[in-house]
């Protein structure tokens, strides 16, 4: 993989670059469509590579591992060839997971034991095993195997949490480089920052792996509780000691207005389930603000959902008959509702590349951000 950065905006530290794969190029800033269990929800691929415009997406190795399960991927060629997407693809390393499952997960300096949330069963990730999923799901982009504290931690347990992913960190890195990919093409692997919510530990993070060289590297353990406002430091902490040369993959990150925000301080890369997850409960996002669709207001609106044609559904259909596929229950609202969403932030930022091309980033963000939180 190789990062090339085009350019910084004079106005801030907003980036704009290109990062090449063997499975095609990512023009960042870039967000990532979530295929969780190696699909978007409610999407085709095939809306995905050409009304979406996604340029790659992003997998999820605790789901993959325990359904369909690395045997079948083996045998179906890796991700790519299983469910049908030719462009580039990332998986995150089931840190989350081993986050979100706390009340059935077991932490050990070995690695994590936990229980399926599908039947009960018992598993034991440790870094070389997640290593080996990764290889085997066959993700162009690896994600290091990692503790994510809450964003309400207290130090001696962020503390601890670090170290241990420090740890699991080395021991990924090893692995990596004794193993190779096993579908005939180029796999890196990002490192995770972590440290919660103290400015210390997040900087002796962002030192810690650095050291290693990666292709790029992610900030992962937020927006998992703490304010907004404490997102924004640490990642401005972070990408003071962040080489400027490799991609910033901000993880599960978030809101149109959090992306924007973060583009500002320096991240590159994005991934977050709102816009399906918030689409298929009615909620859009658009260039003048977000709208419940549910809401009576749009009932007889037969202006199309986005006038500004973020999306090709905004020609297609008007805001009264998505109201009425979502009062009918009809499982066509989601489906259109998440392609809006995702074709949305996918035009969001590339709309913001533009502008930090033309060195105009903050001033068209001070203008858009207002529109982007308002309640329609």
């Amino acid at each position: 993989m190789k990062y090339t950065l085009l350019k910084t905006d004079a106005g801030c530290r907003a980036r704009a670059g290109i990062i090449d794969t063997d499975h095609g190029q990512i023009e960042t800033p870039i967000f990532m469509p979530v295929g969780t269990v190696g699909s978007v929800k409610g999407i085709h691929v095939a809306e995905l590579l050409n009304d979406i415009k996604a340029q790659i997406i992003l997998g999820n190795t605790y789901h993959l591992y325990l359904r369909p399960g690395i045997e079948i991927l083996k045998k179906a060629g890796g991700l790519h060839k299983f469910n049908g997407f030719s462009r580039p693809m990332l998986t995150d390393s089931g840190g989350f997971q081993v986050f979100s499952l706390s009340g059935i997960r077991k932490l050990s300096d070995e690695g994590c034991e936990f229980r399926s949330h599908i039947d009960g069963s018992k598993h034991f990730f440790t870094p070389e095993k997640v290593m080996d999923i990764q290889r085997a799901i066959g993700a162009d982009i690896m994600m290091a195997f990692d503790e994510c504290p809450p964003g309400t931690a207290d130090y001696n347990y962020s503390r601890k949490s670090l170290t241990l992913t420090h740890r699991w960190l080395e021991r990924c890195v090893k692995r990596f480089k004794e193993t190779e990919p096993m579908y005939g093409y180029r796999q890196s692997l990002f490192p995770i920052v972590q440290g919660c919510v103290y400015k210390d530990l997040r900087q002796e993070s962002a030192r810690f792996v650095t050291q290693f060289d990666a292709d790029g590297y992610a900030i992962g353990g937020l927006a998992v509780g703490e304010p907004t406002e404490v997102m924004y430091e640490m990642i401005e902490i972070v990408n003071e000691i962040l080489p400027q040369d490799k991609p910033r993959y901000l993880m599960g990150v978030g809101t149109p207005a959090n992306i924007l925000e973060a583009i500002e301080r320096g991240v590159d890369m994005f991934d977050c389930v709102m816009p399906t997850r918030n689409g298929r409960n009615a909620m859009l996002f658009t260039s003048k603000g977000i709208m419940n669709m549910r809401n009576k207001k749009w009932e007889d609106d037969f202006s199309p959902i986005d006038e500004n044609g973020t999306s090709y559904v905004d020609m297609t259909y008007s805001k009264a008959y998505l109201h009425h596929l979502f009062k009918a229950k009809e499982l066509l609202a989601m489906q259109i509702a998440s392609i809006h969403n995702l074709a949305f932030y996918l035009w969001l930022v590339g709309e913001a590349r533009k502008h930090i091309l033309a060195d105009a980033y903050t001033d068209w963000k001070k203008e858009i951000l207002p529109l982007l939180e308002t309640r329609l």
